[in-house]
């Protein structure tokens, strides 16, 4: 937000539907199923701001512009030009699979023939500042599809979010964020044993995935130093209630994709 006022100079108004998100998403633990209820949702929440626009405006809003890009299409359906109807969908992208049939408003995706890099390249062109251009990737449904299974159990979301930007600061800390594509965090649906101080634990697991790609379509793992994974641990087990064991993901696209839903 900061950036559309400061930077872009946009008049974006910031729709907080969260709780509307999770009420739908409430004990749903397939990721098909969850990427499909954020698409349904994502545009209900336009549909109904649309609506109230045009009882403020007197005019409809007719067009959804979105930021869809390549490898969005490829992962959720066959490619354009392919003259294929069916393809193995990998998963379907809340902007591209998800969106309901029946959807009122005219969709436009300027970038959807776009890889990433080749976006961050017309973002320069346009004078959008560097350091939104070097963010790394967040996922359309966001942590919807971080937290494995039930997004609403427990804590799981505000416990991730804090062992995310544990992860993330340190690699900026390291210096080491623009020399990797994408770093988070996934929360797993599991309790195991650990001991604290004299006392059994029995808390949740969570892992740490980094990776290099040029464009988001192959990736590999990034090798982190030990002595940054120990210290990381250590922060995260340490500053985190529920955590008690950090896995990292050293699987590489393909063939695993690069979020874990």
């Amino acid at each position: 937000m900061t950036t559309f006022e400061s930077d872009l100079h946009l008049p974006v108004t910031c729709v907080d539907a969260s709780e509307q998100f999770l009420s739908k998403l409430k004990g749903v633990e397939d990721p098909e199923k969850k990427r499909k209820i954020i698409g349904r949702e994502f545009i209900a929440v336009f549909d109904d701001f649309a609506h109230k626009l045009e009882q403020k405006i007197g005019k409809r809003p007719e067009y959804l512009v979105q930021g869809t890009l390549y490898p969005d299409v490829i992962e959720s359906c066959p490619p354009p030009g392919s003259g294929r109807t069916h393809s193995h969908t990998i998963k379907s992208h809340h902007n591209v699979g998800g969106l309901p049939k029946d959807m009122k408003l005219k969709l436009i995706e300027p970038l959807k023939l776009l890889f990433k890099d080749e976006v961050r390249k017309l973002g320069g062109i346009l004078n959008v500042p560097d350091s939104f251009l070097k963010r790394h990737p967040f996922p359309g449904p966001g942590l919807a599809v971080r937290v494995l299974g039930d997004v609403t159990q427990g804590n799981a979301l505000e416990v991730l979010r804090q062992v995310d930007e544990i992860f993330v600061q340190s690699i900026k800390d390291a210096g080491l964020y623009d020399k990797i594509w994408q770093a988070f965090a996934v929360f797993l649906p599991v309790q195991t044993v650990g001991v604290q101080g004299d006392q059994r634990t029995h808390s949740n697991a969570v892992v740490l995935r980094a990776i290099t790609s040029e464009d988001g379509m192959t990736a590999d793992w990034y090798y982190f130093e030990h002595a940054f994974l120990v210290d990381v641990v250590n922060k995260i087990c340490n500053n985190v209630r529920g955590i008690n064991r950090v896995c990292q993901d050293i699987t590489s696209k393909p063939p695993a994709t690069v979020e874990w839903e």
